[in-house]
């Protein structure tokens, strides 16, 4: 039976067993392709609670955004002094490297 099989699978100028390969290459796919979704519905799930967090995240925002914005009591600002970004200072005189070796004594 098994010899029969081989032989209807056989591809013309190939070797006996790429009939056989080709078959359980096709089968593998099939299996990928039936399990496939089981694999999506965890997904979803998983999707819609990342969702849900961004949501709450962005009416946190939200509300955040609209207490900076309301004056406030006392008469101060409401902004916040945010610092300037670190600038390095521009270099002085020559901006090429020195090379220090070989010392000498």
């Amino acid at each position: 039976m098994l010899n029969d099989l081989v032989t209807r699978l056989t591809l013309p100028g190939l070797p006996e067993w790429t009939g056989l390969v080709a078959l359980l290459i096709l089968l593998l796919l099939a299996v990928c392709l039936l399990v496939m979704p089981f694999s999506v519905f965890g997904l979803k799930g998983r999707l819609d609670s990342i969702e849900a967090q961004l949501d709450d995240l962005r009416a946190e925002l939200r509300v955040m955004i609209a207490r900076q914005s309301e004056p406030r009591r006392d008469g101060r600002d409401a902004t916040p002094n945010i610092p300037e970004p670190y600038a390095p200072p521009a270099p002085q005189g020559r901006a090429e490297p020195r090379i220090s070796w070989p010392r000498q004594p």
